[in-house]
């Protein structure tokens, strides 16, 4: 009878694995940059609308959206 022990000890299992692990790092790695892209851009809109930028201005150079934008400006007022 193959057992999971065996199974977890055949090269196929472990290929599958260390598949899986990378694939899973690459993700954490993509999701960590847009994380940190994101956060990027919402610290520069106070300074952009201190410089004299509107709201629609700061948005559409950040690419976002224009409510995100005014929400942001206003909390930070």
């Amino acid at each position: 009878m193959f057992s999971l022990n065996d199974l977890r000890e055949t090269k196929v299992y472990q290929e599958a694995l260390e598949e899986g692990i990378e694939q899973g790092r690459q993700e954490g790695r993509q999701e960590g940059r847009q994380e940190g892209e994101l956060a990027a851009k919402i610290a520069s809109i106070p300074r952009l609308f201190l410089l004299g930028l509107t709201v629609e201005q700061i948005a559409q150079a950040l690419e976002l959206d224009i409510e995100q934008v005014r929400n942001i400006i206003e909390s930070n007022s």
